[in-house]
């Protein structure tokens, strides 16, 4: 899932779950209020209008987030040409996609993804996006669990100099207390709109990764043992591959917050802005594939930070720095959930307003979800596979799916006209995607844990000059 911007992710996050379905007439005015009902405190400088280099930063800064650091593994299992051409395609039909909300918000004057979709399917349609906006950050929650185990444990051993038999470099103790003190205090509070306005380091510390990853390509390549057709152009692995590249070009939660902050905004202002921020999106996650995939080529993990030796300082920093980013933006991803929860089973709460909800209630959700996620995060520390899981299941249907079938229903026309014939062709291109990679992850379900957490790397014993922890044994 991405970091947004200083208050986007958290307000859009609001904005898209809000369940008022009567008032979806469009206006800038109305919009803001919509936002405003689940978090009161948001002022409104705050929803002010920008122009359209500062909407372009907020939609790059909504999209680039945690999943970049897996574009090198889609590429591994794609193969190196076929995954960077998919890496093409999978940002022109998230540009297409992106396009097509607004075009159905100006179509049916509901500006909000479960606007849109109610307007064409009803309420059966409103049932089905609120399930998948459960699903995404669900997903992605327990897909943070996973890099905070595998990256914390790593740090923890090198400063500490802990033995791998220490309490303290067990993955379970480490997101154990991550959750108790950090995560479920943050998760708690309600209005954690002060928390989002330091979201804005997501995409600052997302770049000094990068530099540090491409430091290493120079660095470390020569040490890492090179692998049989490292760069074959086509692997079979293409579907999965896509929904991690999904996964990562995610952000169709912010589609209409960042629309209605444009100044005197139109469907031409926003395809502008659309084209150039699905580009620089584009251009970042190919160079963190690039460089990632050409130091690890075959060896390379789910998580790209995993095949850093763990006694690299520098990869230390850039560990931190990627757990600290997702570590805040897990509780955004909470509130996600519990909304939805909440505006689906228990309406009367939002009704009665913060102040007369149901504390209890609001504990009782939050806990539960956070205790599922940490159980959940201890059955696989396979980044990969849970950003594939959450691309296939959740993100391909949110982000090609659903815009397509919406905009073929609210547009007239015949369904095989030029002008709908593009999105018939993006509607097909999802439910083939999320169809197809099901039933992969169906069949090869007994095959997924392929990585394990903390064993030793080969090339990080033979490197003297970075020579693994002496404590650690090598596979």
């Amino acid at each position: 899932m991405s970091a947004a911007s200083t208050n986007s992710k958290l307000d859009e996050k609001s904005y898209i779950l809000e369940g008022q379905r009567g008032s979806l007439d469009g206006s800038p005015d109305s919009m803001e209020a919509d936002t405003k009902q689940l978090v009161q405190s948001t002022s409104d400088d705050e929803l002010a209008r920008s122009g359209l280099l500062s909407a372009s930063f907020n939609y790059i800064n909504s999209i680039i987030g945690s999943g970049v650091i897996g574009i090198p593994y889609a590429l591994h299992q794609a193969g190196f040409g076929l995954g960077l051409l998919l890496l093409i395609l999978v940002a022109v039909v998230t540009d297409y996609s992106l396009i097509l909300m607004v075009r159905s918000g100006h179509l049916s004057g509901a500006y909000s993804y479960q606007g849109i979709t109610e307007a064409a399917f009803g309420r059966g349609g409103f049932i089905l996006l609120s399930f998948l906006q459960f699903c995404y950050p669900f997903i992605a929650m327990v897909s943070y669990n996973v890099v905070v185990g595998d990256t914390v444990t790593k740090v923890f051993m090198r400063l500490f100099h802990l033995e791998s038999t220490s309490i303290m470099a067990q993955r379970w103790m480490v997101i154990g207390l991550a959750t108790i003190f950090l995560t479920i205090p943050l998760c708690l509070y309600r209005d954690i709109v002060k928390l989002a306005k330091i979201s804005f380091l997501s995409l600052l510390f997302v770049c000094l990764i990068l530099i540090t990853i491409l430091i290493r390509l120079f660095t470390l390549r020569d040490s890492v043992p090179s692998t049989p057709d490292a760069f074959r152009f086509a692997n079979w692995d293409i579907i999965p591959a896509i929904g991690i590249m999904s996964f990562a070009f995610m952000c169709h939660h912010n589609t209409f917050l960042i629309y209605g902050s444009i100044e005197n905004a139109s469907q031409k202002k926003w395809d502008r802005v659309t084209h150039a921020s699905l580009f620089a999106s584009f251009v970042v996650s190919a160079m963190f594939g690039i460089a990632g995939y050409a130091t690890f080529t075959g060896l390379s993990q789910g998580d790209l930070l995993e095949n850093y030796c763990w006694d690299d300082d520098l990869m230390n920093v850039s560990r931190l720095m990627f757990s600290g980013t997702i570590l805040l933006t897990y509780p955004i991803e909470c509130l996600v959930t519990r909304e939805v929860v909440i505006t689906t089973f228990f309406p009367r709460d939002k009704e009665m307003g913060n102040e007369q909800a149901a504390w209890y209630r609001h504990i009782a959700i939050t806990l539960a979800i956070v205790t599922v996620t940490y159980f959940l995060s201890m059955s696989t520390d396979c980044l990969g596979v849970v950003l594939e899981l959450n691309g296939v299941l959740a993100a391909v249907p949110l982000a090609f799916v659903l815009p397509a079938i919406c905009y073929l229903k609210l547009e007239q026309g015949s369904i095989f006209s030029r002008q709908k014939l593009p999105a018939v062709g993006l509607a097909l291109f999802g439910l083939i995607v999320a169809g197809v990679g099901l039933a992969i992850l169906v069949m090869n379900f007994s095959d997924l844990d392929t990585c394990s957490h903390g064993k030793g790397l080969d090339y990080c014993f033979k490197n003297k000059s970075s020579a693994i922890l002496p404590n650690m044994v090598a596979d």
